[in-house]
């Protein structure tokens, strides 16, 4: 220690502030080093604390480690019926299809003999059951006459779907297409389901072609459709990513309670929502969860999904232990439970209530703001904005979408969440992996196509293999006008 004290003392001033120069770039070195190596720590940090209740992680991507914690909040009733709830329990009718009597012959008492004792009365239990289930064959025969005019053999004609001299017939091909497009099922699964149920096994040629019979009867429903959403004083809009010929493409929805149209593409944004067809000419309000290629359609108003929120806002809550959030968060149940209580009838919150909230969502953001400042300008001058933490990305979404996630409270129609078009993405999830991807552009499609008409259907009220029993016969359910 003394010899470089003395080796101190002999540099003179300007040596001494070289040297404190020199310093102070490996200090300003070193502190870049630490903040990265912080900064990418919680990055992994993050990454590992999110799961499917604070991010828009799937369910499935929590593994069995992860345990979460819903966010619906517990209620005080018991899981089941409800007391006064009618119930569905079945009911005996008063013609049976079949009776079978149990005489009482002899006495359980004495063994006496009761054979010819008459009967006083009965007691009934019925059993409702399926008959066995076997295919029922139907052949058609046309006639052939020669003509005492023309002396000409002529012959009858077959119906025009009767092409073939063995084929089958329209209900079992709409249970084909039930299986595949709702069920879900692969198509060889469903060869085993026939095999087993019927005793035939038809081929994968045979629910192809069914499927592709059933699609070209489904214009005029797709453009009924299409009507609707158009016209729709609110519709939800939400896209996931599916593979389609072994490359990522996109799977498109909007939908009401009414109707869903789904459609595939291999963009995600503002390109595939023209393309679609809805958004462009929408007149109403857009419910999503703030995809920024939504917003470039300004011909309707927008409302941003609550649920994304909530769940965001607990990841902060959890991981950075900010209580701005926890604010934040329970402002935006709190508004939600006022909703329910006013009656049918209105359509928005109070003025002074409207202003109440408005005023407790601009001081939460204050606080966040505060908490958060932005980030210092990098040295060098990089392109795209300064990299944020996800505190303060959340903050600036919710100050600069203010009227967009508050628009549930002016408008009753809007609602809290997006989760109408969620339920129908999850359905593409389920099938990707129940059958895999699609291996053509063209079964996407198809599917997309079917799937928006059954979904309607379902909407509608419809039971969905009569829908696809009436579309083979040409016959397919439309909304009204």
């Amino acid at each position: 220690m003394d010899e470089k004290r003395a080796e101190l003392e002999e540099l003179n001033k300007e040596q001494l502030i070289d040297m404190l120069v020199e310093m102070r770039q490996q200090l300003d070195q070193l502190t870049q080093i630490v903040q990265k190596q912080a900064t990418r720590i919680q990055t992994l940090e993050d990454q590992i604390a999110k799961n499917s209740g604070n991010s828009g992680k799937p369910p499935s991507s929590d593994g069995l480690g992860k345990r979460r914690q819903s966010l619906r909040v517990k209620g005080q009733r018991q899981p089941g019926g409800q007391k006064g709830h009618p119930g569905t329990t079945l009911v005996q009718v008063s013609e049976p299809d079949y009776t079978i009597v149990h005489k009482l012959v002899v006495c359980p008492e004495c063994a006496a003999d009761l054979e010819t004792i008459a009967v006083q009365g009965v007691e009934k239990r019925q059993i409702f059951d399926v008959p066995p289930v076997q295919l029922e064959v139907t052949e058609h025969q046309t006639q052939h006459k020669m003509c005492p005019s023309c002396q000409s053999l002529v012959k009858a004609s077959f119906p025009s779907d009767i092409r073939h001299p063995v084929q089958y017939g329209t209900r079992i091909q709409a249970q084909a297409v039930y299986l595949n497009n709702y069920q879900l099922l692969p198509i060889a699964r469903i060869q085993e389901f026939f095999s087993d149920w019927y005793g035939v096994g038809p081929s994968q040629a045979f629910v192809i072609k069914a499927t592709q019979s059933l699609h070209t009867q489904l214009a005029q429903p797709l453009a009924r459709i299409r009507t609707h959403l158009k016209q729709a004083p609110v519709t939800h809009c939400d896209e996931t990513g599916l593979r389609v010929e072994a490359q990522l493409n996109w799977l498109h929805v909007v939908a009401t309670a009414e109707a869903s149209l789904h459609g595939v593409h291999p963009r995600r944004g503002q390109k595939a929502m023209h393309d679609l067809g809805i958004l462009p000419d929408l007149q109403g309000c857009a419910v999503h969860d703030g995809w920024a290629s939504y917003f470039q359609f300004t011909n309707c108003t927008h409302a941003l999904c609550n649920a994304h929120h909530l769940r965001e806002l607990r990841f902060i809550t959890e991981q950075y232990d900010q209580t701005w959030a926890t604010d934040m968060a329970q402002l935006l149940l709190d508004a939600k439970h006022e909703i329910t209580t006013y009656p049918p009838q209105q359509n928005s919150l109070p003025p002074d209530r409207l202003a109440h909230y408005t005023q407790r969502y601009t001081t939460i953001l204050a606080q966040g703001l505060a908490a958060n400042p932005p980030p210092p300008q990098p040295p060098t001058q990089k392109r795209g904005r300064p990299k944020q933490s996800p505190p303060k990305n959340l903050l600036d979404r919710l100050q600069k979408y203010q009227t967009e996630t508050l628009a549930f409270l002016s408008d009753f129609r809007v609602p809290f969440d997006n989760n109408l078009a969620e339920r129908a993405v999850r359905m593409m999830k389920l099938k990707q992996k129940i059958s895999g991807t699609f291996r053509t552009r063209l079964g996407a499609d198809v599917f997309c196509d079917i799937r928006s008409y059954i979904d309607t259907a379902r909407k509608q009220g419809q039971p969905v293999l009569q829908v696809l029993h009436d579309a083979l016969l040409g016959q397919p359910f439309c909304l009204s006008d």
